[in-house]
C-alpha cells in the first residue's frame, strides 16, 4: 500500500478503510453528528482499545458543545481532540498506511471533517495477565515475580531493577503480517558495540510472515543451528535478564511472550541458576560441582555400564559382577537393548507428564515408572540393575536447570551408549572427544562457548565452576563488556576501598 495523501474529504477516508478492513467484523467504524452532521468518525478494533475515554469526551462534548479557555478552537473536532490530549497520547497520521497500522496497533484512528491529517489516539484496553512467580524457573530465595505477555509491562520490570540512562532498549518491527514488536534491550557502555550491532542487523535481516514467540527469533539468529547444545539463553524472570545486562550480554524482548532472549551464551551459563547468587557462596560452589557431577553421569552412566559389563568385565568388583550376571539371567536383550528400552520408556513418561495437567502429570510419571519399571523386572524383560541405572540417570538429569541445556544433554545420550556398546570405553572416550572438539568451535555471537574455561581467563574463573564471594566478582569476563568491565573497584569485604596489594590482585 503506497502512502498516499488522505484527503480532506472525511467520507471517502472513511470508504478508502472500509474496503480495507472489508469482512473484519471485529472493526468498528463510529459516526459522531453533532447539529445534524457528521463531523468526527472514530475506527478501532473492539476488544483492543478501552473507549471509555472517547465515551466521556463526547458525551461532554454533545451536552457543553465546544470549551471555552482553549484559545484558537473553534470547531467541535478540535475541542474532542484538546480534550482527548489532556489524557492520553495521541500522534498524527498523514498517509493511509499509518492509520491501517495504527488501528491494528491498538489505536483509536479519528477522522475529522475538513482535515486532511488523521489523529491516532493510543487507547489500548485489552485485557493482561498479571504479573506472578515463575513457572518453570524457581527459585528457593530472590524475587518472585516473572515477565508477562505485555511489552510496557517487561520494560517496566527491567527499569524497576537498572534504573540509569544507560539502559539502552532500541525498538524494531518483525514479521509481515504480525508486526511484531521487538526490543533490544543493553547497557550502554557495559555490552561491547561489535556484540550490540551484530544483534540488531540479525533481527532486522528477519524475513518471515510473523513472530509469535521469541524461539522463532531464536532460530533465525543462532550461530549454529545443527548444534544441539544451545547458544542463546532464554528465561522468564526479570532479575536474570537485569543480572545479565549487567555482565555485558544483550536481551531480546518480543510483544506477546514471557519469553525473554538472552545473548551470547556459554556452556556455564546454561548450567547456572538465580540461587547460585542468592544463597552464600560456599553452599552453591558445592551444588554447582555436585550439579557437574551429576551432567557428566547423566551423560555417561548408561553406556559406561553397558561398556564396562559387556567389553571390560574385569573392572568390576567379583561380588557385584555376580549380582549383575545372576540379575541378567534370562534376559532375552543385550545389555545395550535393555538400555535403549528402558531409556526410550523413560523419555516417553517424561513426555507424557510434560502434556498432561500438571496436577495429575507429576504423579503418572511417578506411578507410570514405577509400575512399567517393576513390571519389566518380574516378566524378565529387563534386569534390575539396568532399572537402577535409568533412574539414576533419569533423577541426575533433573538437576540440570534449564530445559534446553537438559534436552541436549538427553538426546546425546544415545549416540554415546551405542558408540559405548560397540567400542567400549574407548567408544565413550570417542564421544567424549568430539563432544569437546564440537564445544571448543562452537560460538554465540562472537564469543567461545566454553569461556571463560578456554580460552582461559583466570580472574572470570572465580564464577564458573564454582561461585566466590561476591566481594572478589570484581571484573567482567573481557569477552562481554565494553569500555566498564569494572564491576566493583578495589574494595574489602566491607565495601570501602582498600589500597592492600592482595585486594588490587583481585
Amino acid at each position: 500500500m503506497s502512502p498516499v495523501d488522505l484527503g480532506i474529504d472525511i467520507h471517502a477516508k472513511e470508504q478508502e478503510l472500509k474496503e480495507i478492513f472489508a469482512n473484519c467484523s471485529d472493526v468498528t467504524f463510529r459516526p459522531v453528528q453533532i447539529d445534524g452532521e457528521t463531523v468526527i468518525i472514530m475506527i478501532y478494533i473492539d476488544g483492543l482499545v478501552n473507549t471509555d475515554l472517547l465515551d466521556n469526551a463526547l458525551l461532554k462534548l454533545s451536552f457543553e458543545g465546544v470549551p471555552q479557555g482553549l484559545g484558537d478552537v473553534g470547531t467541535s473536532g478540535e475541542a474532542l481532540m484538546q480534550q482527548i490530549l489532556a489524557v492520553t497520547e495521541t500522534k498524527v497520521a498523514t498517509s493511509l498506511q499509518a492509520v491501517v497500522d495504527g488501528i491494528l496497533n491498538a489505536n483509536v484512528a479519528i477522522l475529522i471533517h475538513g482535515e486532511s491529517d488523521t489523529i491516532l489516539a493510543k487507547l489500548q484496553g485489552f485485557d493482561k495477565r498479571t504479573i506472578q512467580e515463575p513457572s518453570i524457573e524457581y527459585s528457593i530465595r530472590g524475587p518472585k515475580e516473572s515477565f508477562s505477555e505485555t511489552l510496557n509491562t517487561n520494560t517496566s520490570l527491567l527499569r524497576r531493577k537498572i534504573r540509569s540512562s544507560k539502559l539502552k532498549l532500541k525498538s524494531l518491527t518483525v514479521g509481515e503480517f504480525t508486526k511484531t514488536d521487538v526490543l533490544i534491550a543493553y547497557i550502554e557502555g557495559i555490552a561491547q558495540d561489535s556484540i550490540v550491532n551484530e544483534v540488531i542487523n540479525r533481527v532486522e535481516r528477519i524475513c518471515t510472515d510473523g513472530l509469535l514467540d521469541t524461539s522463532y527469533i531464536e532460530e533465525f539468529i543462532e550461530d549454529a543451528p545443527y548444534s544441539p547444545f544451545p547458544l542463546i539463553q532464554n528465561t522468564e524472570r526479570p532479575d536474570i535478564v537485569a543480572a545479565s545486562l549487567l555482565e555485558g550480554k544483550v536481551a531480546i524482548l518480543e510483544d506477546g511472550t514471557p519469553s525473554v532472549l538472552i545473548v551470547p551464551m556459554t556452556l556455564w551459563s546454561g548450567l547456572q541458576t538465580p540461587d547460585d547468587y542468592y544463597e552464600r557462596y560456599m553452599y552453591m560452589s558445592f551444588v554447582r560441582l555436585l550439579r557437574l557431577l551429576m551432567v557428566l553421569l547423566s551423560l555417561f552412566l548408561p553406556a559406561t555400564y553397558v561398556a564396562v559389563s559387556t567389553f571390560h568385565p574385569q573392572l568390576i568388583p567379583s561380588n557385584l559382577l555376580y549380582s549383575i550376571i545372576s540379575a541378567r539371567e534370562g534376559i532375552p536383550f543385550s545389555a545395550v537393548g535393555e538400555a535403549l528400552i528402558m531409556e526410550f520408556m523413560f523419555e516417553v513418561l517424561r513426555e507424557a507428564s510434560n502434556r498432561l495437567p500438571k496436577q495429575i502429570g507429576s504423579a503418572v510419571s511417578i506411578v507410570g515408572a514405577l509400575v512399567i519399571g517393576q513390571s519389566a523386572v518380574q516378566a524378565g524383560i529387563v534386569s534390575a540393575p539396568m532399572v537402577i541405572i535409568v533412574a539414576t540417570t533419569g533423577i541426575a538429569s533433573f538437576t540440570i536447570p534449564r530445559y534446553s541445556m537438559g534436552f541436549a544433554f538427553r538426546l546425546l545420550r544415545f549416540p554415546i551408549l551405542i558408540l559405548g556398546s560397540i567400542f567400549g570405553l574407548y567408544g565413550i572416550v570417542l564421544a567424549a572427544l568430539l563432544m569437546l572438539i564440537h564445544m571448543v568451535t562452537l560460538h554465540s555471537f562472537g564469543v567461545p562457548y566454553l569461556a571463560p574455561v578456554t580460552p582461559q581467563v583466570f580472574y572470570s574463573l572465580k564464577d564458573t565452576l564454582i561461585r566466590a564471594p561476591r566481594w572478589m566478582l570484581r571484573k567482567r569476563m573481557p569477552f562481554l563488556s565494553g569500555s566498564n568491565n569494572t564491576r566493583i573497584p578495589a574494595v574489602g569485604k566491607t565495601g570501602k576501598r582498600s589500597d592492600s596489594k592482595d585486594d588490587q590482585k583481585n
